[in-house]
């Protein structure tokens, strides 16, 4: 598993959205700012990222850690 195809496929799943990802091929870390996380808790964000990425979660991704944004919150921590 690239870290380009589960960026790309997040981004085409989830409008208005940017990712930056690392990992190992197997384990990963994400960055995801996006437009449609406004007024969503923590949890409902995972599930659309989760639901983003279908199957994949289940049969080639082991692990992802997530750290999820709107571009407010994300123009804040920088």
């Amino acid at each position: 598993m690239k870290e380009s195809y589960i960026k790309e496929k997040i981004e085409n799943s989830i409008p208005e959205t940017s990712v930056e990802i690392t990992g190992d091929g197997v384990h990963f870390e994400a960055v995801i700012v996006s437009k449609s996380f406004e007024g969503l808790s923590t949890l409902e964000r995972h599930k659309i990222v989760y639901s983003a990425l279908g199957e994949d979660m289940d049969e080639r991704i082991h692990a992802l850690s997530m750290k999820t944004f709107t571009p407010i919150e994300h123009n804040k921590g920088e």
